[in-house]
């Protein structure tokens, strides 16, 4: 049997909307950050570290940046953490702990403990059938996290409609708005993570914004807590930030279509590099390859791209039976020029694709 996308939509105010989606996931929210904590305290144990003290000091701080970085993100997760009734400091630091855990761990000398990354796909409109711009990625981390994937729909008061796919209790992962700006990401691992923004706060106010360029230069500017690569797209292209609190360094589809997996491609935070996931070089070269063979690509050619198995267990379509630390938890195909924003949880072969629906634009056509 397939697997299911839940989904909610939620109105109002930012702190509104937060509200509603506690509510509604909150016996979803309270299992998976208990989950995430028990995980993240092996993760450190296993780097040398006991207790998880300085994780949510950590974590905090990081909150109290994102009240004036990104104030209604901020309202927002306050009204989330009351819904769900979790204190908002555990909320915070559970959804964005692959950047809360770097701060403690990557000043210190980390073992390779797990797989984790996701594939991505950015394509200039000289290789899609429509002539317009395509964007998609996997998401793979834990493999229980499979259990907490959800897409909501955000209706604000004020600001862009928009979809988001990410876990219950987390703000925004991939997504796209009414204005066909897209957004998403993978993890990258470097000494020198720091309290900063983290990822999932920068996503959220990157895909608030009405255009990929403003999207693009919020995410440059951003002072991240830890290394991940960022993705903003529209209908005629894509620009791609790899960012860690020391650099930023961008490219973009108008030099041709654009592959990212978990390692990193610029000098300046290679040399930061550690912990390698065993997969990336593999899946970055596969969906290179993949992305190469048609200049007809469409969202279904996208989805059997994600599906691809070719590798093994070192493939882009990640099973919990491989056995790699890491599983294919959703993955989303995007054609902004028709505000196109397909969805599934789970492998993209084994999930049930959604086409989630914007409903502004639906009223106005």
């Amino acid at each position: 049997m397939a697997l299911t996308l839940p989904q909610l939509t939620v109105t109002g105010t930012p702190h509104q909307m937060g509200r509603q989606y506690g509510a509604h996931f909150r016996e979803m929210i309270r299992p998976f950050v208990e989950d995430r904590v028990a995980a993240v305290t092996t993760y450190l144990r296993d780097t040398g570290h006991e207790g998880t003290e300085r994780l949510f000091e950590a974590g905090a701080a990081c909150m109290e940046l994102v009240k004036s970085f990104h104030p209604d993100g901020y309202a927002e997760h306050m009204g989330l953490a009351e819904g769900s009734g979790i204190d908002p400091i555990r909320l915070f630091t559970t959804a964005n702990m692959t950047d809360v855990r770097d701060i403690i761990a990557y000043p210190g000398d980390p073992v390779v403990v797990e797989d984790e990354g996701c594939t991505v796909g950015l394509l200039p409109p000289s290789i899609s059938a429509n002539g317009h711009a395509l964007q998609g990625q996997t998401w793979d981390l834990n493999g229980p996290d499979v259990e907490y994937v959800i897409a909501l729909h955000r209706l604000p008061d004020e600001g862009p409609e928009s979809w988001t796919v990410t876990c219950s209790g987390c703000q925004p992962l991939m997504g796209m708005n009414d204005h066909g700006v897209t957004i998403g990401t993978t993890n990258l691992k470097t000494y020198g993570a720091k309290v900063g923004i983290p990822y999932l706060s920068l996503l959220h106010l990157a895909l608030q914004q009405k255009s990929k360029v403003v999207a693009s230069a919020i995410v440059e500017a951003a002072p991240v807590a830890g290394a991940h690569s960022y993705w903003v797209g529209d209908k005629d292209g894509a620009i791609e930030w790899e960012k860690s609190p020391q650099s930023s360094q961008s490219r973009s589809t108008e030099d041709g279509p654009l592959a990212r997996s978990n390692h990193c491609l610029f000098d300046e935070n290679i040399a930061r590099e550690t912990d390698l996931s065993p997969s990336t070089h593999t899946r970055f070269d596969r969906i290179t390859k993949l992305l190469a063979e048609s200049d007809e690509h469409s969202v279904d050619t996208l989805k059997t791209l994600f599906a691809n198995r070719d590798d093994g267990r070192l493939s882009i379509n990640r099973f919990a039976e491989d056995d790699s630390g890491a599983t294919t938890n959703a993955v989303v195909a995007c054609n902004p020029a028709d505000l196109e924003f397909l969805a599934c949880r789970g492998p993209a072969d084994h999930g049930e694709w959604a086409k989630l629906e914007f409903e502004r634009q639906k009223a106005a056509a």
